[in-house]
């Protein structure tokens, strides 16, 4: 069989990878320097320039191909291509910047046998630029300064452009621009050194005046590089009169190898930690950081606690979700727009990152979107998978005794926004470790969203959906997890339907809900998204809740502290999910020695429900023993469950918690009367605006 032609497409994203692997290599041996990094400036500055010239080169010929040159049709042409080029010049920035790092001591002058320029040479180009720094000055000088506002930034060239319509402005490689207009588009009216103006990809460009807070917060802790600082900032506010001077080889030789590189270091990694990733090839060009994962840590406002807490009015004088049946003397029902049941089963074709990072946490993060913002607090559950088929996810694996509900695909989730839009969005993230550098976080594989009402304002039919998993973030378009999979679809139909079976996806069941889970949902808030096997037990809070604000208050003005353990420390029980199987599993035994009279008895079921909360998990939650949740850990993972089944064993031998609470063993945080009191007017939620 007749090997299969390379086009020339093909063969430049070869050459592009080979590159990719020499500029990451060169970055890990200089970002890592030993004993011997002074003997091997002069040969990594040469390797530095060999590939920048290999690497303008590839980026001149790619940009020089045309789609007719191939020699078969090839699918997502032109995004191939701007993905390529891209890269290109990603690799470019970060070669012009160690570039900058290891010419600051003139390495070219000590090693004439290797092609670089002589001592005389060196004067010569030093005596042009001094010319050329002399003559910008005295244009500025005769320019008024209403041509040229303070705001002006200066950038240098990354490699050379040449115009491609009249108003474009040509330049090569190395020069230095004024910017004086970022327009949205990514093209900006810039001005070069002899005072022509145009239009310039910013693609093409680097930063290279920074702005002097962003030097004083980089170096605030450097005495030498504060002098420095100082310098520089008159120097901005002489009007931009020195800027040529400010960036001439004198001026950088006098900053010290400290703070150049610390420049290198910060023009290496303007980029986000995950485009440096993306980079090395560690993980596929559709990853993110993980949106949903940012907002749960920007504080409470998406956490299941925050929307389990009484929502007021807009008089702010009355509850809006929590109020109370005087017919049935409890917590009266609200059925909301949505109140469905769904399953997560399984994604199918994820990438795998790269073996350069340890992937801590496969999960999916879940909640309420209207394609502009997110409706309610956000659920995360677990994946799990086997290692023989890494890029397949489930869920809800089997074992013995209770599911952890992290773990758990069965949720349900309640809303009342009357948004055309609403749906469910899905968020695939992993949490990871760096090996090199030990460095945390989490990405997002990418996401897909279920429309919950058709063009007709009515509710999807309730059956299994097979979502296609979209790249990027929820508010990107058009972007694949991974383009190299996309790039093979072909107009060959055998071939479009082999690639859709390459493609990402998250498989979903949706249900509606059982008689029964209908009328508990409908005691919960408006808003809401969570575990299924959470909603005894959310229910029975929420009508402890009522009972305390609605039923047992002095008067419907009072707004005095409530004493109640259970109302104030709940919403923290919420937030840890291990603490909360803990109960799910005391009160399941609970449940059990209950007579059937006894589980229509509602006043019981709550007096019990509280009796059991304070002797089982109020005890755990202000214990030295047990260690601070941390996700994706799996050693605190262990001991805190190693310390909740240990106390459970106790607590049911002894009948009580007390043994547990007085043991020398046992040690518990100083006491504060905020366990205790509920302080409603702090706790709960003002009016939502959600339509």
């Amino acid at each position: 069989m007749s090997m299969k032609r390379q086009g020339p497409l093909q063969t430049l994203q070869r050459a592009a990878d080979e590159l990719k692997k020499q500029v990451d290599s060169l970055l890990q041996e200089i970002q890592q320097p030993d004993a011997t990094f002074p003997a091997k400036k002069v040969e990594y500055f040469h390797r530095t320039t060999e590939l920048q010239k290999s690497t303008e080169k590839t980026l001149k010929d790619l940009q020089n191909l045309q789609k007719a040159d191939e020699p078969a049709p090839i699918g997502n042409y032109d995004q191939r291509k701007e993905d390529e080029e891209k890269r290109l010049l990603k690799m470019l920035k970060q070669l012009q910047a160690v570039t900058e790092y290891l010419n600051v001591d003139k390495i070219s002058q000590n090693d004439g046998n290797n092609g670089a320029p002589s001592s005389s040479q060196a004067e010569e180009e030093e005596d042009e630029e001094s010319e050329d720094s002399e003559d910008e000055d005295d244009k500025e000088d005769n320019k008024g300064s209403a041509e040229k506002s303070q705001s002006s930034e200066l950038y240098m060239t990354v490699c050379d452009f040449k115009a491609e319509q009249a108003e474009d402005l040509d330049f090569k490689k190395g020069e230095i621009l004024t910017i004086l207009n970022k327009q949205p588009d990514g093209w900006w009216v810039a001005e070069n050194s002899a005072g022509k103006k145009g239009l310039v990809p910013k693609t093409y460009l680097q930063i290279y005046a920074k702005p002097v807070k962003v030097e004083e917060e980089e170096e605030e802790d450097n005495s030498d590089d504060e002098e420095i600082e100082s310098e520089e900032e008159s120097a901005v506010e002489a009007e931009n009169k020195e800027k040529a001077a400010e960036f001439n080889e004198k001026s950088v030789k006098e900053r010290g190898e400290t703070s150049k590189w610390t420049a290198v270091r910060k023009a290496v990694t303007e980029v986000s930690a995950t485009d440096v990733l993306t980079s090395m090839g560690a993980i596929p060009a559709g990853f993110r950081p993980s949106t949903l994962a940012q907002l749960l840590e920007g504080g409470l406002q998406f956490k299941p606690s925050y929307y389990l807490q009484p929502e007021f009015s807009n008089s702010q004088l009355a509850f809006k979700d929590l109020l109370w049946d005087a017919e049935k003397g409890s917590l009266r029902a609200r059925p909301t727009r949505v109140s469905l049941n769904f399953t997560l089963w399984s994604c199918k074709m994820i990438p795998l990152p790269g073996t350069s990072i340890q992937v801590l946490s496969r999960h999916v993060r879940l909640c309420v979107f209207d394609g502009t913002k997110v409706l309610s607090n956000i659920h995360t559950v677990r994946a799990t998978y086997l290692s023989k088929n890494p890029k397949t996810w489930t869920f809800s694996p089997r074992v013995t005794g209770i599911l952890p509900s992290i773990l758990d695909g069965e949720c349900f989730v309640r809303s009342n926004s009357q948004s055309q839009d609403i749906g469910i969005l899905f968020e695939l993230g992993v949490s990871y470790i760096r090996n090199a550098t030990g460095e945390q976080g989490e990405l997002s594989c990418g996401w897909s969203f279920l429309k919950l009402f058709d063009t007709n304002s009515t509710l999807i039919p309730s059956k299994t959906y097979e979502l296609n998993v979209n790249g990027g973030t929820p508010y990107e378009k058009g972007v694949d997890v991974d383009p190299s999979v996309a790039r093979r679809a072909s107009n060959s139909v055998l071939h479009q339907m082999i690639t859709s079976r390459k493609l990402p996806k998250l498989l979903i069941k949706l249900k509606t809900p059982s008689a029964q889970t209908r009328t508990q949902l409908n005691l919960l808030p408006d808003n809401l998204v969570g575990a299924t096997c959470w909603i005894h037990l959310l229910v029975l809070y929420r009508q402890v809740l009522a009972d305390a604000l609605l039923r047992d208050r002095f008067s419907i003005q009072s707004a005095d502290l409530i004493c109640s353990p259970l109302l104030a420390t709940f919403p923290l029980t919420v937030e840890q999910t291990d603490l909360m199987d803990a109960l799910r599993s005391v009160w399941s035994e609970k449940e059990l020695s209950l007579k059937r009279s006894e589980k229509r008895d509602h006043e019981l079921l709550k007096s019990e429900f509280a009796a059991l909360y304070l002797n089982s998990i109020y005890p755990l939650l202000h214990s030295r023993s047990l260690p601070t949740a941390k996700w994706a850990d799996d050693d605190v993972e262990a001991t805190r469950w190693k310390v909740i089944a240990e106390f459970l064993r106790l607590n049911k031998e002894k009948r009580s918690s007390l043994f547990y609470l007085l043991s020398p063993d046992s040690t518990q945080e100083a006491f504060d009367i905020s366990e205790i009191t509920y302080d409603f007017l702090s706790m709960g939620r003002e009016a939502s605006a959600i339509a």
